[in-house]
């Protein structure tokens, strides 16, 4: 079975990537990771993969990904953090007050090295922000802004999704990054064989 080195402190993302990288074993590596000051994520995805590759000195990926509120000009774009530590989700839904236009997305870039080449691959996430946060604490959460992202065509938020929601929402959606990944990296052939 092929393997690679996902360099995260997020566990949110390392669940994420087992259920996703189904025929790759994933080896996650807890270490935080610098991002530099960008709003574009593929520029931090990029930065962070370079760091990770020089900690783990293997073929690595780094994951980056921003929500953008239509609304709001795009804020907080990849700067989702910074906002959580400030405003928090409850700042979110206090700027959009009672808004119609609650369109927002999730965009996320996922970063692979292997000393050589860098290979990237992005996804969508298309929905609403909800009007109250909603939802409980759950192992497949990567963000506070679950508890009020309502992805389209489901009437619910993440925070409030149950198994079979995110097995019908996985098969619904565009391909994630990391499923394009797993696809891409399956197809390449090893460097070296394992016995």
């Amino acid at each position: 079975m092929k393997e690679i080195v996902f360099v995260t402190t997020n566990k949110g993302k390392i669940t994420s990537a087992e259920k996703d990288l189904k025929h790759i074993k994933v080896i996650p590596i807890e270490t935080e990771l610098s991002e530099p000051r960008s709003d574009d994520i593929k520029e931090i995805a990029k930065q962070k993969v370079l760091q990770a590759y020089s900690i783990v000195q293997r073929p690595c990926i780094a994951l980056d990904s921003g929500f953008f509120v239509s609304e709001l000009n795009g804020f907080p774009r990849a700067y989702v953090n910074h906002m959580l530590d400030t405003i928090g989700i409850d700042g979110i839904l206090k700027l959009l007050g009672d808004v119609e236009n609650r369109y927002a997305e999730f965009r996320s870039c996922l970063a692979y090295y292997d000393g050589e080449e860098i290979r990237y691959f992005e996804s969508k996430s298309p929905g609403v922000v909800s009007e109250e946060i909603r939802g409980t604490e759950n192992r497949n959460k990567w963000s506070d802004l679950w508890y009020i992202f309502m992805p389209k065509n489901f009437d619910k938020t993440l925070a409030e999704f149950s198994e079979e929601d995110f097995d019908t929402y996985n098969h619904t959606k565009e391909d994630s990054c990391m499923v394009q990944f797993g696809e891409w990296y399956s197809n390449q052939k090893q460097l070296v064989d394992v016995e």
